[in-house]
């Protein structure tokens, strides 16, 4: 029988342990929540590489819940006008839109962007 992908990431791969006093303990480290835009420190950059020579705008740092970085993706697509992506904790949006991403963080309360 296989593992289907959805319950490949839970307990990060472990299967069977001959320990038996062993019991899986979840990340520490994992978000419990999104930090408020105030306290997000996220670093804007051009980038080229890997993307057969196209220019895209990265956003990264963000902390939080995938949902919040979905929505401020989307919203960051439609400032900008063109296309993107919002995956671990990462915004991709296409072209150089460096200076229309800070203008929008700045005055959406992002204020620790660079």
């Amino acid at each position: 029988m296989y593992m289907s992908k959805k319950n490949k990431g839970d307990k990060h791969g472990f299967v069977y342990s001959t320990d038996p006093n062993f019991s899986f303990q979840p990340d520490e480290e994992s978000p419990a929540g999104t930090l408020p835009p105030a306290q997000q420190k996220l670093r804007i950059r051009l980038e080229t590489k890997h993307r057969g020579g196209k220019v895209a705008t990265l956003i990264t740092g963000f902390i939080g819940v995938d949902e919040d970085l979905q929505d401020l993706g989307k919203k960051l697509k439609t400032v900008c006008g063109t296309g993107g992506s919002a995956k671990d904790n990462e915004i991709i949006i296409q072209g150089d839109q460096r200076q229309k991403i800070l203008q929008w963080l700045l005055k959406n309360g992002y204020t620790g962007t660079r």
